[in-house]
């Protein structure tokens, strides 16, 4: 089983109808899909490896060797008590937004991210308005409901820069918890080497595949609320692994924090809004606060907890 890959210059043609489908399916039934022929220039995507691997390997590589999870790993070895380290991620990550301090001593780092940024945010806003297209909601629905309006600019669009190391140990640790994505539209660039992803899917763990180029589009809680459970978050891990450095880039369009998110009027159905208790409304802050302390938690209780505030 292999989550949907979608063609998205298809979008253009004959099949325009036929993608849109494709599209549904992939948030109804999967919460997660990859683009392929999604027009992120192919040289732009290979300078985007080159430099976060750079990165990496210059500036943060030795500090890994020392960082909490190593430590905690060979003390646990120390202590042969066959335990799992439960709580922490054999991870490195940064996270680059507007307002924050970037990696500057990479050559070309700062000049590349920032194209990419900028063509990935383009993408998820097509992917959005597609969203809103196949759940019949107004052209802008999604990305005006993340802005706190219609015309504005406050969404939050950050990414997250992460690298897996080799782990000699990887039964032992996680590379990622399981967890749901907090915010709206994520877009994950992921090793197209170095697997490792799955998510959740009828009860299973299923790998998503490593696919050359393409841009993996997971839905976030955000989604979920919006569509009144039409969407769902899906659960998604990455495992350690033995072998190989996997690289991760994923940016996340997510409301601002000032954004109040409930259920669209047009999915929620009107006979039933006073029998069924739904999705709740709220900030988006309010959620933020929430999932700090409980993102590998459940996600319901999360919802039920927002909905007190």
């Amino acid at each position: 089983m292999a989550i949907p890959v979608i063609d998205f210059s298809k979008l253009d043609g004959e099949e325009r109808a036929k993608t849109l489908n494709q599209i549904a399916n992939g948030c109804e039934e999967w919460g997660f899909f990859q683009l392929v022929n999604h027009g992120i220039p192919e040289e732009l995507l290979e300078r985007v490896k080159r430099v976060c691997s750079e990165c990496y390997k210059l500036e943060r590589e030795e500090s890994f060797k020392s960082s909490k999870p190593v430590k905690l790993l060979n003390d646990l070895l120390e202590n042969k008590s066959g335990e799992k380290l439960e709580n922490l991620d054999w991870e490195d990550v940064f996270l680059l937004h507007d307002n924050n301090e970037w990696p500057s001593n990479i050559p070309g780092f700062k000049e590349t991210m920032a194209k990419y940024r900028s063509e990935l945010k383009k993408l998820a806003e097509k992917v959005m308005a597609l969203m809103d297209e196949n759940l019949g909601l107004p052209e802008g629905y999604i990305k005006a409901a993340f802005n706190g309006g219609e015309g504005l600019e406050k969404a939050f669009f950050g990414t997250k820069v992460s690298h897996y190391p080799p782990c000699p140990y990887p039964e032992l640790v996680n590379g990622l918890r399981a967890h749901t994505d907090a915010g709206g539209v994520i877009l994950l660039f992921q090793d197209d080497q170095v697997g490792g992803l799955q998510i959740l899917k009828d009860g299973q763990w299923i790998d998503v595949q490593p696919l050359h180029n393409s841009i993996v589009i997971n839905t976030g809680d955000q989604i979920e609320v919006l569509s009144n459970g039409k969407y769902k978050s899906v659960w998604h891990r990455i495992l350690a692994t033995p072998n190989g450095n996997r690289r991760s880039i994923a940016s996340f369009y997510n409301p601002s924090l000032e954004a109040t998110i409930a259920p669209a009027a047009q999915l929620v159905d009107k006979a039933n809004q006073e029998v069924e208790e739904g999705y709740p409304k709220f900030v988006f802050g309010d959620y933020m606060s929430v999932y700090a302390e409980q993102k590998f938690l459940p996600k319901e209780p999360r919802f039920q907890a927002v909905r007190a505030v």
